[in-house]
């Protein structure tokens, strides 16, 4: 076998995985709290279409202060400060909001006897509308990146161990 056919065969590295899962989830939450943080009436009127709360400060608070959560949490992720801690609070977020959206695009269904992957609005995600079934998909694939970053290993190209041992890796 060359060289080249066993570089091909092995393995990939939790440790890469770990990295990209961050890197993918962290720009994703960067992007999407800001466009809704620049955007933040827009954003309050759409979270007004979930019918979640009947308390204006309620709503004014969440749509005030999710999109800065949300870019805090990428910008850990980005950096590998707090990974597994970051990656719980994206579950958090993540499972929530998509059993929301689920039950929105349901109601939608039910009034409008709208094939389910045919609905069509804007979730609020900051991605403008979307296709239902694209986004109930999208989130289940971040949630399961999210439950990576809590199961793997995430040792390698964090800043966190910059910051803490002067550079040096820990010891396994």
């Amino acid at each position: 076998m060359n060289n080249q056919t066993a570089a091909s065969c092995r393995p990939v590295k939790p440790a890469i995985v770990a990295l990209v899962a961050r890197w993918i989830l962290g720009a994703l939450f960067v992007y999407m709290g800001l466009s809704k943080a620049l955007h933040p009436v827009d954003f309050l009127k759409i979270l007004r279409q979930y019918q979640m709360t009947e308390s204006h400060v309620v709503l004014n608070l969440i749509a005030a202060a999710l999109p800065w959560f949300e870019v805090v949490c990428g910008l850990l992720l980005l950096s590998g400060v707090a990974v597994r801690g970051a990656a719980l609070l994206s579950l958090a977020m993540l499972i929530p909001f998509t059993l929301i959206v689920l039950n929105r695009a349901m109601d939608i269904h039910d009034q409008k006897a709208i094939p389910f992957c045919a609905i069509r609005f804007d979730c609020g995600c900051g991605a403008g509308e979307v296709v239902i079934c694209h986004k109930l998909l999208e989130n289940c694939l971040l949630i399961f990146l999210s439950m990576l970053l809590v199961a793997l290993p995430v040792n390698r190209w964090c800043l966190r161990y910059h910051l803490l041992n002067g550079g040096t890796r820990p010891t396994p």
